[in-house]
This record gives structure tokens, C-alpha cells and sequence, in this order.
């Protein structure tokens, strides 16, 4: 089932036209440890299971017959930086592509959609594609980003599943050509800062994500995962979090899931409270999907 939908998404990818001929490559996690990826050489509108491979995260060819793509590198770069992450898009699509290989990234607050899906869209300088050129540009922004332009060479996306990395590049590439066919009618009217102010904060309550965008270099809305490194130390009951959580997605924007000890004492005074691990938090988040969309 899984391979099945892979080349459904790798099939969109060819028909959309954000490749051609055997240009791209995309992954999905499948375990921890596996992913599965396609082989390099091959038309993404001809693919069929039997050509997926699987590889470990030190990119070695678990599973399958073919080639492992040479771009290997920037899939591994994001599983490994990234737990959240779970499926990779590298695609040429044309319009993202050409404002990569003019040198513009794609970062101005435009589109509300974008800004809350994508963020900042930055720019990676050219790198050799095979090499550590290619992924070294890419490490400073790997912690944030959802998307990404490659120099001369294309775009990147990232998702919680391979549909998701696969609609964040259609995203891109719609922001994209919309921009440049703006600018031929006159130029770019960029969202204020005060009402880009006002859209990140109210981005959880109204839309139940977690956008990263900073403004002068300051996250107005804190990522996710500073609010994950916050919760470490606190000593919270499974059934306090479930609780919680349900609270913030019910709308009620002054509910936390991670309160501090002493505030759900209060609330909760005689309860056993068991002081969870980083990991115990981590399998939580994932299994309640309370991550950034």
C-alpha cells in the first residue's frame, strides 16, 4: 500500500510537470531507521514498485536492484536533522526553479497560505550536485525550513508524509509563478508588518499550527520545537497532556499543553505525577501528530 501510493504521488510529480524526462528524486520514511526512495535514472510518470529502493539513513541500499540517486544527500540531511520531517520532494518545477536561478529566494511575506505552510522560502547557494556543495547551504536553514530553493538547480520540500512534501512543492510552485506574473502587472505588494504580526498570532488558535517565520530575525510565534525543548524538564502526566492538547485544539488560546508543574498542581493537587523523558514526550507528540502542519 505504501509503494502504491508513493508512485501515485511520484506519478503527480511527472504530470504536474515539476520534472522531466528522469530529473528529481523522492523519499518517504518507512521506519526509523529505512526509507524509500527513488532509484536514480528513471521517469517519475514511468515508475512502478518494483523499482523503489530502500535505504538506511547512511544512505546503503537495503532493498532493490537500481541505482541510488546521487542527491542521496539532501534526503539524508533532512531525516537526520529532523524527526518531524517524514517524506522529501526534489523537484525542477519551473517557475521556483527560475527565481533559484536568478538568485531571489522567496521569502517576503506574500501570501498568508505560504507563510503559514512554508515559512520563509530561502536560497541555497549552488553546490555540485553529488557532493557536500550541494547540502552544505542547505544545514543553516534545515532546522526550520519546509521548503527550500536550490541555485540553479531546483527546489526542495519537506513533509510529516509524502503527500504533504508533495503539496508544499505545489504550494511553492503557485506562490511562485503568481509572484513573477504580479510583478509583470506592476510589482509585489508585500503583507505589513503589522498584519503579518497579527496572522502569527492568531495562526494556533485559528488555524492549529505552529508557523516558523521571524520578523527582523525574531520568531513572533515560537517554533514548535523550542516549545518541545520546554517541555523536557517539566514533570506533566500522559493523561495532563492528552487533557491539554485536546483543550488548545478545542480553540482555547490560553491553554498550553505543556503548563508548568506548579500551575497544574493546582488543578490537579493529589495526582501522582510522573516525570516523563525527552522520548516519552517525543512518542506523545507524535502519536497526538502535534506538530507543525
Amino acid at each position: 500500500m505504501i509503494r502504491k501510493e508513493f508512485i501515485k504521488i511520484c506519478n503527480k510529480v511527472y504530470q504536474k510537470g515539476f520534472v522531466a524526462s528522469t530529473d528529481g528524486n523522492l523519499s518517504q520514511r518507512i521506519e526509523q531507521n529505512k526509507i524509500l526512495i527513488t532509484p536514480s535514472g528513471k521517469n517519475k510518470g514511468e515508475l512502478t514498485e518494483e523499482d523503489l529502493l530502500v535505504i538506511d539513513l547512511n544512505g546503503k541500499l537495503i532493498e532493490g536492484s537500481r541505482k541510488v540517486s546521487t542527491e542521496v544527500k539532501m534526503h539524508l540531511l533532512a531525516y537526520t536533522h529532523r524527526r518531524d520531517i517524514n517524506a522529501v520532494v526534489h523537484a525542477h518545477p519551473v517557475y521556483a526553479t527560475a527565481f533559484a536561478t536568478a538568485g531571489r529566494d522567496l521569502s517576503d511575506p506574500i501570501f498568508p497560505e505560504v507563510i503559514l505552510s512554508l515559512g520563509k522560502v530561502h536560497l541555497c547557494e549552488y553546490g555540485t550536485p553529488s557532493t557536500d556543495e550541494l547540502i552544505n547551504p542547505m544545514v543553516k536553514f534545515i532546522n526550520d525550513a519546509w521548503a527550500m530553493l536550490l541555485q540553479n538547480h531546483g527546489a526542495v520540500t519537506f513533509g510529516k508524509s509524502l503527500s504533504d512534501a508533495y503539496y508544499k512543492m505545489e504550494k511553492l510552485e503557485h506562490a511562485a509563478k503568481t509572484i513573477f506574473i504580479a510583478e509583470l502587472l506592476g510589482g509585489v505588494k508585500k503583507i505589513s508588518k503589522d498584519k503579518l504580526i497579527k496572522l502569527l498570532s492568531i495562526a494556533h488558535r485559528t488555524y492549529g499550527i505552529y508557523p516558523n517565520y521571524k520578523i527582523d530575525e525574531t520568531p513572533i510565534v515560537t517554533s514548535i520545537n523550542e516549545k518541545r525543548e520546554l517541555a523536557y524538564d517539566e514533570k506533566i502526566s500522559y493523561s495532563q497532556i492528552i487533557d491539554e492538547r485536546l483543550k488548545a485544539r478545542a480553540g482555547n488560546n490560553n491553554i498550553y499543553p505543556f503548563k508548568k508543574i506548579n500551575t497544574i498542581n493546582k488543578i490537579n493537587s493529589g495526582n501522582t505525577i510522573k516525570n516523563l523523558s525527552k522520548d516519552e514526550i517525543d512518542k506523545i507528540i507524535n502519536e497526538f501528530n502535534y506538530r507543525r502542519d
